[in-house]
């Protein structure tokens, strides 16, 4: 299984951007797909979580109310769509999928470079 994460990129503060996140294959159903950002200096964080059977979403404070999560039309990955970015939102963002029966994700997208300019 292999993840491919895209639509990074430069904008303004207050502008807005998606990610993308595809699973190669299309028969995978995971437990949970998430995404996670780590910034220069700091530890990676998990900032949005979906879960594939119920569909629960959980946010971290962060991004709440300015961040959404949500799953690709066809269940072949998910987007993450990103309204009024600051600054404090530059880093690389990740895409992970969790198995069931693991507590960890497994499976990692190669991140993608998000930068926001004040």
């Amino acid at each position: 299984v292999q993840l491919q994460a895209s639509g990074g990129g430069l904008v303004q503060a207050g502008g807005s951007l998606r990610l993308s996140c595809v699973v190669s294959t299309s028969d995978f159903s995971p437990a949970s797909m998430a995404w996670f950002r780590q910034a220069p200096g700091k530890e990676r964080e998990s900032i949005a979580i979906i879960h594939w059977t119920t569909s629960t979403i959980t946010y971290a404070d962060s991004v709440k109310g300015r961040f959404i999560i949500s799953r690709d039309n066809a269940n072949t990955g998910i987007h993450l769509q990103m309204y009024s970015l600051k600054p404090e939102d530059t880093a690389v963002y990740y895409c992970a999928a969790r198995s069931y029966g693991m507590s960890t994700y497994k499976y990692w997208g190669q991140g993608t470079q998000v930068t926001v300019s004040s």
